[in-house]
């Protein structure tokens, strides 16, 4: 690098103290360059393909507050060849992430120790959608096909744990959670999987009405008992706790500007909804899907449907700010935490799966 300003031996001298801040002000001005500039290149994600320069250029800080950016940990690929990704799951036990390819009808398994992917590792699988597991290791699934929720039990059997509510079908259950403190399960059906025969089977309820109204439904951890949480939603979508489980966010994918909503959990009720963020970004309008809470009280969503610079997965502060942006490639369904340390985000992105290591941790054990 060619510079005209000659340097002093004496570290004190005026002329060097104003070459050290030159030099500093510009290097902050080209990393935040290269940030505004990189063009996204899906062929860096090629067999053969140049490896990423560090810092990585594809995950973005908008805010001070993003500081969970590790400077020497890039976005890897570490799987394709799907139709449409969905459900990530991590299960520490096992250290493997589990997730669905719904239009495909199975499941698949990543396996962390040797980066080996299972096929079918259930097949067929109701087009299941999203998954979680319990706090005994039971993974539960949401199933598209016959439209219910069910458990994985220890010895292989399933249970269903619903499949209708007030004497009507679910129209397709979609993402899950639980709770710690009483074992029990919340999930959203916003009907995705009845819309046609991609995901499921097309409803056949006469009409373009689905079987009842999209809605949060919570399954009693000790008797079963379904209760509906709140129908004011027009396509409620993925789920997640806050960090310290006394806030549940749900994503509205279906609303005329997608977004994120958030109510105060009151036992076994939702109470105060307001809208946490919208998905509107450099003037570009996106949905958002899967989210998930870290230990710090930040929101992560997918993001899609937007295009280049936007799909991929946006991180809120627990105000709501955006601060942060995963850029990827393709569409974002859905993402979890994993990992030793649960510090590998894992990324469903369409026809793949991404993984990056952050400098934070999930709040909650999937």
């Amino acid at each position: 690098m060619k510079n005209d300003i000659k340097l002093s031996q004496n570290t004190n001298n005026p002329s060097r103290r104003q070459f050290v801040k030159q030099i500093a002000a510009t290097s902050v001005g080209l990393l935040s360059a290269s940030f505004g500039s990189h063009a996204q290149d899906a062929s860096r994600y090629l067999p053969g393909a140049a490896p990423i320069r560090y810092p990585e250029p594809d995950v973005v800080a908008l805010d001070k507050r993003f500081t969970y950016k590790v400077g020497n940990a890039a976005i890897e690929r570490i799987y394709t060849g799907m139709r449409w990704a969905e459900g990530p799951a991590w299960n520490a036990v096992g250290r493997y992430l589990l997730w669905s390819d719904i239009p495909s009808d199975e499941q698949l398994r990543y396996i962390e120790e040797d980066d080996h992917v299972s096929r079918n590792f259930r097949k067929p699988s109701n087009n299941s959608n999203g998954n979680t597991f319990d706090f005994q290791g039971r993974q539960i699934a949401c199933e598209h096909l016959q439209r219910r929720v069910v458990r994985y039990e220890h010895d292989g059997s399933v249970t269903v744990l619903t499949d209708s509510f007030g004497d009507k079908s679910y129209n397709a259950p979609n993402d899950v959670v639980v709770h710690p403190n009483d074992g029990s399960i919340w999930f959203t059906d916003p009907g995705y999987g009845s819309l046609g025969w991609y995901e499921g089977t097309k409803a056949n309820t006469g009409s373009s009405q689905p079987y009842q109204k999209e809605a949060i439904f919570r399954i009693d951890g000790q008797n079963g008992k379904v209760t509906k949480l709140t129908e004011d939603l027009v396509k409620p979508n993925g789920l997640c706790f806050s960090h310290d489980y006394k806030k549940l966010y749900v994503s509205d994918s279906g609303a005329s500007t997608s977004l994120i909503r958030v109510w105060d959990i009151d036992g076994t009720r939702l109470k105060n909804g307001k809208t946490f963020a919208t998905m509107q970004f450099d003037g570009k309008k996106g949905g958002a899907d899967g989210i998930r809470a870290d230990i710090h009280g930040n929101i992560w969503s997918s993001a899609g449907w937007a295009g280049e610079g936007f799909d991929g997965v946006h991180i809120f502060a627990p105000n709501g700010d955006r601060i942060g942006l995963i850029k990827l490639p393709e569409i974002c369904s859905n993402l979890c935490f994993g990992g030793e340390h649960r510090n590998r985000l894992f990324m469903t992105a369409s026809q793949s799966i991404y993984s990056v290591y952050v400098g934070t941790q999930g709040a909650h054990i999937t």
